[in-house]
């Protein structure tokens, strides 16, 4: 991330920093430059925010939330159900924390309009790559940073706590598309890591030296952006300003300020990486808490893999147990904090599998169906959306669409995405959401 050393102003030049510069000041520019709405969100007590967590590779439903008991053996697999807190609804048995507390989420079974791509793609955007307009698609936490800016001048709206994965597109915290690079995610482990946040090398008087700091910006601004690509730049000086001062990035990322309990009931996890997906640390749960604390609009995360082709059951046995603990403790310290009227969460993957377990023990690519649980954001929790069919391969009742979960979500942060507009590169209008999908009715009611 940005590195301010005080007898290096020229290394901002360097392509990686340049970018990771960009999202400390750009992230909130736009909001800066309406500094009334800025005031009038910081004196409210709290802000909506969105908690995205991603499974990369496509989590087999049958065995998680949607299991067929009565279905052939090969279809069925190994696990058994356990009954949740709400009559009649049953899931895997290795959730047991999520199963009594299930009033807590919303599981909808019929998630459909999978494009079968190995992406975050459309978890971030709703929408398939394909007939992408140019620049591509903006996440929903580029569009909110767009049309929200920051709540804080020391926390960036638009943050990604994933690693670098072995296969990337895993690790894609959600794309700026068309709307420029000033709103791309804010990512703390990539690039240089934590390790700039702390500001090391950093020495306090250059840091209350106000005039010489502003004067390596602007050796930045020379050097490296001759083509004008940054607007505004008092608005970034006074962002990246902000969150170098303060310190409130890193302390949000810094877990260990949490209570001993607190700390415990999330656990800890690995941060090693699960082959070439993403790592099963359990803290980044907690910290994107954290961050929406600190003012944090989204935050996005990647946990582990679950591209499953072989050894199905084995490794459901081990990362469901882990997955489980997480999510329960994030769900669980929302409502005790009195923050799920205003955070919401959405679990997911890329698509579900299919339905007969092959030669190897594990299941394949499916993109007609898979789940999705949501919980937070003031939705009606604490029910089943649509039904798939006793294999558990195609949605026979209330099939629901990626963009319908967007509408959903955007409306939970305050947006009306099927009415706001932005211009894409050619300079015609694009909607968040097509018109035809409205916010899920069961859950906003």
């Amino acid at each position: 991330m940005l590195r301010i050393q005080s007898n290096h102003a020229s290394a901002f030049c360097d392509g990686r920093t340049r970018r990771n510069f960009l999202r400390i000041g750009g992230l909130g520019a736009a909001g800066l430059s309406l500094p009334g709405l800025l005031r009038a969100e910081r004196d409210r007590p709290g802000h909506k925010a969105l908690i995205m967590v991603f499974l990369p590779g496509g989590p087999p439903h049958q065995d998680m939330f949607d299991l067929k008991p009565d279905a052939p053996r090969e279809v069925r697999g190994e696990f058994s159900s356990i009954p949740t807190n709400i009559p009649g609804l049953h899931i895997c048995e290795e959730f047991p924390r999520m199963a009594r507390m299930m009033d807590k989420f919303a599981l909808i079974r019929s998630v459909v309009g999978a494009d079968g791509r190995h992406d975050a793609q459309q978890c971030m955007t709703g929408r398939p790559l394909r007939g992408a307009p140019p620049g591509g698609w903006p996440s929903i936490g580029a569009a909110v940073a767009k049309l929200q800016g920051g709540v804080s001048e020391t926390t960036p709206p638009f943050l990604g706590l994933a690693p670098k994965t072995g296969h990337e597109p895993w690790s894609d915290p959600g794309q700026a598309g068309y709307l420029g690079p000033a709103f791309s995610a804010f990512q703390p482990f990539r690039g240089g890591g934590q390790q700039d946040l702390l500001l090391k090398g950093v020495s306090l008087e250059r840091l209350q030296d106000r005039k010489g700091l502003l004067a390596s910006f602007d050796h930045f601004r020379r050097e490296c952006d001759a083509s004008g690509v940054i607007e505004g730049m008092d608005a970034f000086h006074q962002q990246a300003f902000g969150v170098l001062t303060s310190s409130r990035l890193a302390e949000a990322l810094d877990t260990s300020r949490e209570d001993a309990s607190t700390i415990e009931r999330y656990g800890r996890g690995t941060t090693a990486l699960k082959d070439d997906g993403s790592w099963r640390r359990l803290d980044q749960f907690l910290m994107a808490r954290r961050l929406v604390e600190a003012g944090a609009r989204v935050v996005t995360l990647s946990f582990s893999r679950w591209d499953w082709h072989f050894d199905n059951f084995r490794q459901g046995r081990e990362e469901f147990p882990l997955l489980d603990q997480g999510l329960s403790a994030l769900v669980e310290d929302l409502h005790q904090r009195g923050l799920d009227r205003d955070v919401s969460v959405v679990v997911w993957g890329e698509f579900g599998r299919t339905p007969a377990i092959n030669p190897r023990g594990g299941r394949d690519h499916w993109p007609r169906v898979s789940c999705a649980l949501l919980a937070g954001g003031g939705m009606q929790t604490g029910q089943v959306i649509g039904a798939t069919d006793r294999l558990g391969g195609e949605a026979v009742e209330r099939p629901v669409h990626f963009q319908e979960i967007f509408s959903t979500l955007y409306h939970n942060l305050g947006i009306d995405a099927r009415r706001i507009t932005f211009e894409d590169l050619t300079g015609r209008p694009q909607y968040l959401v097509d018109a035809q999908y409205a916010p899920i009715s069961e859950l906003i009611s």
